[in-house]
């Protein structure tokens, strides 16, 4: 099996998991901030929705320059939904492109001529696209618990659901 195989099938059962959380954000409550130094569960859904397409479209080309990020407040619940069809798409067709080799070839960004990051772009998707993900999706999961709503079920049950019952 070629290792873009094996992260396309991940990057599938991901989907559907990070699919149900971003489907639990309740749309009044996208401006909702647990602290003032906080993204909004808004911004933090988008950015969990946008990670599989950005980190593809990073990964094909080595950056020259750290790209400056800030992100956007979304205005409804399906323009996370959306974003996320999207860039799942994006992702697979990105990994489906790619070989064992060009898995392996270098990635690296540069800040002002400085080489600060370094690795086999499968390393990148690895902690970017995937852990990266996950890492968010797990904040997420905090932010739903705090505004009350039931938190969906990832890796087993949750305190709200029981998948196997």
């Amino acid at each position: 099996m070629r290792m873009a195989d094996s992260l396309i099938q991940e990057l599938e059962q991901e989907a559907a998991s990070t699919r149900r959380v971003l489907d639990r954000i309740p749309e009044a409550k996208l401006a909702w901030k647990p602290h003032a130094k906080s993204w909004s569960l808004g911004q933090l859904g988008l950015h969990v929705a946008q990670i599989p397409g950005s980190v593809a479209e990073l990964a094909r080309r080595s950056l020259t320059e750290l790209p400056v990020f800030q992100q956007a407040q979304p205005a409804t619940k399906r323009e996370i939904l959306d974003a996320h069809e999207k860039g799942i798409k994006a992702a697979k067709s990105a990994l489906a492109g790619w070989s064992d080799q060009d898995m392996a070839q270098e990635w690296s960004m540069s800040v002002g001529g400085e080489t600060k990051m370094a690795l086999p772009r499968a390393g990148l998707l690895r902690a970017v696209m995937f852990n990266h993900l996950y890492h968010h999706r797990g904040q997420i999961l905090v932010y739903l618990r705090l505004v009350g709503e039931a938190v969906p079920a990832v890796y087993g049950n949750s305190a709200d659901e029981n998948p196997l019952m």
